[in-house]
């Protein structure tokens, strides 16, 4: 059978049927499904929070006998494997369904075709592919980490009409209206894990959560790069982590001084005040970001991900280089006691982290502080989506550079639009997966 528009229509509902649960079914994907027989929807799903059971179970059930015989409409391919619950290509064979419409085939191995052919085999009819882009588009985070075994980034920037994200010395200073900030608080809602840099977790001291009334529930992991383990016990995010996880990424390197007893200067081949020795720095690239670690040109050109010192005088505590091992265990010791937990993984190489983030379960991040922090993700080229609100209100003396604006969009990303929150436009710019 040929596709129509009728099943144009069904899809397009089950699509953004599947978007309800985005950010909250761990690490399965939040899928829809319609149950459609004689041109009406007799049952209807999305994945269920925390991600069992899943979608096509869900709204056969809600089908009952009228599933026999009807046209089934699925954002992503059946599971065909045996997990905690039965496989879904079952369920639907069982259930006596006539077709299947798929959008997106899953890039699972325990999964790829393998629904498909299950299906056929019993003498289902399928179609596969059908709005693709849209469904690869409401898939994106559960496909970025099948695919590339690492969260999709979306990266968050408000910028003032004079070009800046905030001023020196303020913490935080709003720079759009209501309904652009109620937005963001939509988006945090939807994303499994949020992230910022110690120096705008310190200079700050922001919550992270969802303050949406009824959404607080959803409010993501929090994550702050923090190299040498400078988060405040009294900061807001370690006082809430009980309620909402907080993660610091702390250097490797102080992970190896703590267990071998040994001050920075001697850690082999590193420099606690110039990075790596023997390893010449682009004269022309920036030295050092403001969030506490050292920009790096090997970054972006795709070079090993080896450590290297902050600078002195970038993290807090470690100013003359005076942490003792000591000193950084009893941060530790202290933060863990608080809730928060301690990862042990580079923070200055995205590349080494997201990956370590994918094995937690985290699919989707949210970079939305520090102008560093950001350039960071933007030149390790791993930033897949970019969400640049631009306000009318003037910044002035001392504001910080907004390491991006809408006339410098990295080559490889698209437009995908623009919207208006009261005076506040949002244009947003994707990565093809």
């Amino acid at each position: 059978m040929s596709i129509t528009p009728h099943d144009e229509r069904f899809m397009a509902a089950a699509i953004r049927l599947s978007r309800w649960h985005l950010g909250r079914t761990a690490t399965n994907p939040s899928v829809g499904c319609l149950i459609v027989r004689d041109g009406v929807i007799v049952g209807r799903a999305v994945t269920a929070l925390s991600g069992r059971p899943h979608a096509e179970t869900q709204a056969l059930a809600e089908a009952g006998a009228l599933a026999r015989g009807a046209t089934a409409y699925v954002t992503l391919e059946p599971c065909s494997h045996h997990g905690r619950t039965p496989p879904c290509s079952e369920a639907l064979i069982a259930y006596g369904v006539a077709r299947v419409v798929i959008s997106v085939t899953d890039p699972d191995p325990r999964v790829s075709g393998r629904g498909i052919a299950m299906l056929r085999e019993a003498g289902i009819e399928v179609d596969a592919g059908l709005l693709e882009a849209e469904g690869r588009h409401s898939l994106a985070a559960y496909l970025t980490r099948q695919t590339k075994n690492r969260p999709y980034v979306t990266l968050k920037l408000a910028v003032s009409a004079d070009g800046m994200i905030g001023r020196e010395g303020e913490g935080q200073v709003a720079i759009t209206g209501p309904e652009a900030r109620a937005q963001v608080q939509a988006l945090r809602a939807e994303t499994d894990a949020i992230l910022v840099g110690i120096g705008t977790a310190i200079a700050d001291d922001p919550l992270l959560t969802v303050r949406t009334p009824g959404l607080e529930s959803q409010s993501p992991i929090r994550i702050v790069l923090d190299p040498s383990l400078a988060l405040p016990l009294t900061s807001k995010l370690v006082e809430t982590t009980r309620q909402v996880p907080v993660i610091v990424v702390a250097s490797e390197e102080t992970s190896l001084l703590e267990a071998e007893g040994l001050p920075p200067s001697a850690l082999p081949g590193i420099s606690p005040t110039g990075g790596e020795i023997g390893k010449r720095r682009d004269p022309n690239s920036p030295v050092s970001d403001g969030d506490g670690f050292a920009l790096r040109q090997d970054v972006v050109q795709g070079a090993n991900p080896d450590p290297i010192s902050p600078l002195v005088g970038e993290m807090p505590g470690r100013a003359e280089g005076d942490a003792s091992p000591a000193d950084m265990d009893s941060r530790r010791a202290a933060l863990e006691a608080a809730g928060v937990e301690v990862l042990y993984c580079n923070p200055y190489h995205p590349e080494v982290l997201l990956p370590a983030l994918a094995t937690r379960g985290i699919s989707s991040l949210l970079v939305e502080g520090g102008a560093k922090t950001a350039r960071l993700f933007l030149e390790a080229g791993l930033v897949d989506r970019i969400q640049l609100y631009q306000a009318p209100v003037v910044i002035g003396e001392r504001g910080i550079e907004s390491p991006l604006d809408a006339t410098d969009i990295p080559s490889g990303f698209a437009h995908k639009g623009t919207l208006m929150f009261g005076e506040d436009r949002l244009d947003e710019y994707e990565r093809g997966l």
